[in-house]
């Protein structure tokens, strides 16, 4: 790694730009201008311009850097366009999505305190897009499970375990889907298993079910692709809001940062988006980095600001975007 590490910054459209400034703002006033950024452009509005989501230059950068992080795109209709987060990650081998979720002081759904992380399969199942007509409206989607693919994956599950209480919980549905889930529960459950950790297993439904019931019953949950990406989206739910939801995109070589949430073009420019997942993102991203401490510093900073009040409209404040982010990046820089 470089003595000033580089890192691709991708705002992309509708409420991206918004909560990607917010997040530099609170990386600057933890790190000043130690890191090197270098700003992309990706999505919707190169969609318009050029005809692609992303450029090959682009994608060859963010390759070469040390961390990317990406703010939201808006991907447009039709078989020709594929979104921008997923050529990124299919070209990086971002093969692990990794989606804290936990309680912060702010209104939610249940009371219950809970901390986990959801890690989801990133590069096969349903969303290797590969999908045919088969005759006349019947469609089909192929869902690709492989040994190896999981077996990487589960690495990463147990890498976090050990970091936390050293359980996993695989997540599938193999009583129905017997070969492709079938398969990742026996590697997934071997990996772990060699690993010395201890594991269980839920099917999918009965995982959303406790999980709205019992969400601190979890810590590393370890599933595929859409259930991943259901299960986090529901986990964003229990915390109050998609705006406090971060994530990492990792592969052998490459990571990528994001917020969990959507481009949100209907509040676009409004400075009402909520910064926090960029910001978290941001902070997993410099623990990625070697910042540790000044990751651990940001995520102070939130639940402080938040258990004062200082919130967004999704969380039923008043404060804009760039409030919350002054009032985060003024109490790190204080610490």
């Amino acid at each position: 790694m470089n003595a000033s590490p580089t890192v691709v910054v991708i705002p992309g459209d509708g409420i991206g730009p918004e909560v990607i400034d917010a997040a530099l703002k609170v990386v600057r006033a933890v790190l000043g201008d130690e890191l090197e950024i270098v700003e992309e452009q990706a999505g919707y509005s190169l969609w318009k311009k050029r005809g692609i989501t992303i450029e090959d230059e682009t994608v060859e950068r963010c390759r070469e850097a040390d961390a990317v992080l990406f703010g939201a795109c808006t991907t447009p209709e039709g078989p020709e366009a594929e979104s921008p987060i997923v050529t990124l990650r299919k070209e990086l081998e971002l093969y692990a999505n990794v989606r804290p979720a936990r309680s912060w002081p702010v209104p939610r759904p249940v009371d219950t305190e809970f901390d986990l992380m959801i890690v989801r399969e990133n590069t096969e199942g349903l969303y290797t897009g590969c999908e045919c007509e088969v005759h006349d409206g019947v469609t089909v989607a192929l869902r690709k499970i492989s040994e190896e693919g999981t077996c990487r994956v589960a690495k990463i599950a147990c890498d976090l375990a050990e970091e936390r209480s050293g359980r996993v919980t695989i997540v599938h549905k193999a009583n129905v889907l017997k070969l492709t889930c079938g398969t990742f529960k026996r590697v997934a459950a071997e990996t772990v298993e060699r690993r010395g950790l201890e594991w269980d297993d839920e099917y999918v439904d009965a995982a959303a079910y406790k999980l709205v019931r019992e969400p601190n019953r979890f810590d590393v949950i370890l599933t595929s692709n859409l259930f991943g990406d259901i299960l986090s989206d529901l986990a964003a739910g229990l915390m109050g809001s998609l705006g406090l939801a971060p994530s990492a995109n990792l592969g052998d070589d490459a990571a990528l940062f994001e917020p969990v949430h959507g481009s949100a073009p209907d509040i676009a420019g409004k400075g009402i988006a909520n910064p926090v997942a960029a910001i978290l993102s941001a902070a997993m991203m410099l623990d990625y980095l070697g910042y540790g401490e000044e990751a651990r510093a940001i995520e102070r900073a939130v639940e402080e600001v938040l258990r004062e009040g200082v919130r967004t409209p999704d969380l039923g404040g008043s404060e804009t975007t760039e409030g919350v982010a002054e009032a985060i990046a003024k109490r790190v820089a204080t610490e």
